[in-house]
Formats: structure tokens, C-alpha cells, sequence
């Protein structure tokens, strides 16, 4: 069973959310908040597998309560998808600098919703096609202000060839098939470099993979 958060000053969005949720055999909802302190709070208590985070909520808005539930070691195994209307460059890079494993827009189909709560339970990165390659964009170009990535040199080759592949958009069964890996091995790799590079999910070893100039623009894939 999903267990997920739902963090939105909207009672109307909050309770179209909730039956969405509450509809699927696999997903519950623990807990709605209204504020982004409370959805801090919340979270800490109830240890949900996903937070649907709104922006723009009244005194702590959602990137900072991103931020603080990221950085708390109880909610290690929480992972925050920011959803919102405001589709922004600004807001997808900062949420995902500041934890989020994944970024939509409120007018999502209801099905692509439901699989990025499913997405990000199970460890994926996940983000709309749009935001994706306007993000990859923003964060290579901005690269050569960026120091390296401590960890970056501890890498073996092949764990740099698994997070070239990571930050490509491709889930571990994709990965293990292109580089004739077993399915274990390459989660046993990709643990390795999240370990390595002190990051919190995959949607943090994009950033880095990019960041690094590991990666270039122009890769049409999605997350």
C-alpha cells in the first residue's frame, strides 16, 4: 500500500486529490495539510511513501517545506512531488534542488497523476516532459558556474556509464537491457552513486549528471 500526503491550501484540490487517490486498490491518503508547516509536520508524523506538495501555500510555502523534509533523516525514505499551476523554470529547478523527486503541473491527466505517485513510491524521478528539457537546459547551461561534484571522481566506470543512463530518463530495467546487466546489478550501481555523490533520489542525479557536463542538452526522452 502507497501511503501519500496531500499538501495543497485548496480544500477543493485537496478533496479531488484525496478521491483520486482513494480510488486506486494500492494508494491511501494519510493526511491533507493546508499549510506548508503543516505539511512538514505531517509528514514527520505520519512517515508517508509520497507528499503531493503545492508552491504557493500561506507562510512556509512548498519549496521550503521541500527543503525541510528533505533535509530531516526521519523522512529519508519520503519522496515529494511537487504539483502545481505554475509551470515555471525558477520553481521545477529549485524544487528539485530542494528535494523533490518530481515535478507536475495541476492540469495532469488524472491517470499520468496517479502514475507519478507510483513513480516516485517505488524511487523514480519523475517530471513533466515539458518542465524536463527546459530543466536539463537551464542546469547544463548554467554548469560552468557550478565547482565539480564532490564524489563525482570516486565513480568506477561503470557507475558513471549507470548515471549517464540514469539522467538519460531510464528506469533500471531500460538500463540493465542497454548495458546487458542484470536488473539487481544496476540497482545495486545506481545505490552506489546516489551513496557516492550524497544524493537524495535519481531526480538529484539528473541535476548532477548534467551539472557535471556528463550529460548534454538535446536528449528527447522522458523521465
Amino acid at each position: 500500500m502507497i501511503d501519500v500526503l496531500i499538501a495543497d491550501d485548496q480544500a477543493l484540490v485537496r478533496g479531488g486529490f484525496r478521491a483520486l487517490v482513494d480510488s486506486e486498490p494500492d494508494m491511501r491518503v494519510m493526511a491533507e495539510a493546508a499549510t506548508g508547516d503543516d505539511a512538514v509536520a505531517l509528514t514527520l508524523e505520519h512517515l508517508p511513501d509520497v507528499v503531493l506538495m503545492d508552491i504557493r501555500m500561506p507562510g512556509t510555502d512548498g519549496l521550503a517545506a521541500t527543503r525541510r523534509i528533505a533535509a530531516d533523516s526521519r523522512a529519508a525514505g519520503v519522496h515529494v512531488v511537487v504539483v502545481t499551476t505554475f509551470e515555471l523554470d525558477e520553481y521545477v529547478t529549485e524544487a528539485i534542488r530542494s528535494g523533490a523527486a518530481g515535478f507536475l503541473v495541476k492540469d495532469t491527466d488524472p491517470a499520468d497523476l496517479v502514475r507519478a505517485v507510483r513513480v516516485a513510491a517505488s524511487g523514480e524521478a519523475l517530471l513533466s516532459p515539458s518542465v524536463t528539457r527546459r530543466l536539463l537546459a537551464r542546469v547544463a547551461g548554467a554548469a560552468r558556474d557550478v565547482p565539480p561534484h564532490p564524489g563525482l571522481d570516486d565513480l568506477t566506470p561503470r557507475e558513471r556509464e549507470v548515471l549517464v543512463e540514469v539522467a538519460g530518463g531510464l528506469a533500471n530495467d531500460e538500463i540493465a537491457r542497454g548495458l546487458h546487466l542484470s536488473e539487481s546489478t544496476v540497482k545495486t550501481h545506481v545505490s552506489r552513486v546516489l551513496t557516492k555523490l550524497g544524493a537524495r533520489d535519481r531526480a538529484q542525479l539528473v541535476v548532477i549528471a548534467y551539472e557535471s557536463g556528463l550529460v548534454r542538452p538535446g536528449w528527447d526522452g522522458e523521465l
